[in-house]
């Protein structure tokens, strides 16, 4: 039961993810949470770090989708300033909107990566759909309302986690 709760790998931050470690890996697409992953919860504006590190990647071949379960008019706001597609109130982790970005994005689970800063909605849903997943640290201490009662299942997992398995938080792929 905890597999399905377990990310691939643990990262400080997903902005040292390169096109590189992708490709090694046989990935050639990315979907990744918005809130707390790339961008704090109740920050409203991309960061040039967010706008740089999309543009590398899509200047190296691979694609990428803001997966979100926030709502369209906050995860627009981002995507419109990074030209990146986006899928708001996906319902993470049901499988409907996953399916729907790797469809949208040309690409098959073997192909695609999910990143994300919550254990109960990307990884978990990302490792329903048999994607490689990327737990992240959350970019803020702090959470919405909506996230607290994910974040106390959460450290239950990662403690029963960390009992079953080495995982440590890596700088890069």
């Amino acid at each position: 039961m905890l597999k399905q709760f377990s990310p691939d790998k643990m990262l400080q931050t997903p902005f040292g993810i390169t096109a590189e470690h992708l490709r090694k890996l046989g990935k050639t697409t990315v979907l990744t949470d918005l809130d707390n992953t790339l961008i704090a919860w109740d920050q409203l504006d991309a960061t040039d770090e967010i706008i740089n590190w999309f543009t590398l990647l899509e200047e190296e071949g691979i694609k990428v989708m803001i997966l979100s379960n926030n709502s369209e008019e906050r995860v627009a706001r981002v995507a419109k300033v990074t030209n990146i597609p986006y899928l708001a109130k996906a319902r993470k982790p049901l499988a409907k909107n996953f399916h729907k970005a790797m469809e949208r994005l040309d690409s098959t689970p073997e192909e695609t990566v999910m990143i994300g800063d919550q254990i109960m909605t990307d990884i978990f849903g990302g490792n329903r759909q048999k994607l490689t997943t990327i737990f992240v640290r959350p970019v803020k201490e702090t959470d919405g309302l909506a996230t607290k009662f994910n974040r106390m299942m959460e450290r239950i997992i990662l403690k029963k986690l960390s009992k079953k398995k080495n995982m440590e938080w890596e700088e890069s792929l």
